[in-house]
């Protein structure tokens, strides 16, 4: 190389596709097979980590301009180049094995045997003190049963003995009466040509229509004073019909309702059979009872029977 003749081959000249033209073929370009095309044409390729700067790079040999340096081998570990886990304060790496018992594709499930079998006993133990409960609950009934003992209750309290049951119901056993038995005022009579009395043979007492007729009950065996219902059967032609009460000569403010509570036909005697009652007081013994047609009643019907109920 000659002052002012730098040479064919700096690299300033190299021209990487020389081959291509006849001047670069000329001067022995060549396709690339490493380099740029020019024969003694200088090798850039550096290896991974291999580049460095303000540094000379190790493994690498310095040679003549214009010739090609020596490279190390690719294998030979560079000092200058390593990896960050490996430096000094770089991060650590690791690979952590799936545990033989994880949730992955490869590993088991959660363990709902185990949970099956605590839910179970969870269960079994409510069960089994319920039971205690209800059993501890009925020995408390038992105990206070036995407290008790024979003593009786309220329901058997109220319950009449047998003596009492008998004289309550001889007590209820109280008199009546039928039309023959009555006394009957002047003008009054009985007859039976309306069907339909219940006293003996049909019979009934007739002739009430009239001011001043009057029948009367002597009642005897009275056991006990007090407040009783008097019942009168009568018959009346579908029309309503009243008369005074007199209980032992004091007459009542309220009448014998002889209505025709039925609805009956008038004029149709042997239809009209009906019943009714009112209250009266009664002294122990004797008592008089007087059914009587007043001023003021309408008193168109027939007696058939009186009793008395407490």
């Amino acid at each position: 190389m000659t002052p002012g003749n730098n040479g064919a081959s700096t690299p300033e000249d190299d021209d990487p596709f020389g081959y291509l033209y006849a001047d670069g073929q000329a001067n022995g370009a060549q396709p690339p097979s490493g380099g740029y095309g020019y024969p003694n044409s200088v090798n850039r390729v550096r290896a991974v980590g291999t580049r460095q700067y303000g540094q000379q790079p190790q493994n690498t040999q310095t040679a003549p301009y214009g010739q090609v340096p020596q490279q190390g081998t690719y294998s030979q570990p560079n000092a200058h180049y390593a990896a960050p886990e490996t430096l000094p304060g770089g991060a650590q790496t690791a690979q952590h094995a799936t545990p033989a018992g994880g949730g992955g594709r490869g590993g088991r499930g959660p363990n709902t045997k185990g949970l099956l079998i605590g839910s179970i006993a969870v269960v079994a133990a409510v069960v089994i003190g319920i039971g205690v409960v209800m059993l501890g609950g009925d020995k408390d009934k038992d105990d206070a049963s036995d407290k008790v003992g024979t003593s009786p209750t309220q329901s058997e309290e109220s319950k009449p003995s047998p003596s009492t049951t008998k004289a309550g119901a001889a007590q209820q056993e109280l008199p009546e009466t039928d039309a023959k038995a009555l006394r009957l005022s002047p003008g009054m009579t009985t007859a039976s040509e309306f069907k339909g009395a219940k006293a003996d043979g049909g019979v009934y007492v007739t002739g009430f229509n009239q001011v001043g007729a009057k029948v009367t009950w002597t009642v005897d065996g009275i056991e006990k004073a007090g407040s009783y219902r008097l019942y009168v059967r009568y018959g009346i032609p579908g029309v309503d019909a009243n008369a005074t009460l007199v209980v032992n000569g004091d007459t009542q403010d309220r009448p014998v309702n002889m209505k025709n509570f039925g609805g009956l036909p008038k004029g149709d005697w042997d239809k009209g059979w009906q019943e009714t009652w009112s209250n009266v007081n009664l002294t122990k013994g004797t008592n008089t009872i007087e059914i009587a047609c007043n001023e003021g009643n309408q008193c168109d019907a027939v007696l058939d029977q009186l009793w008395l109920q407490k």
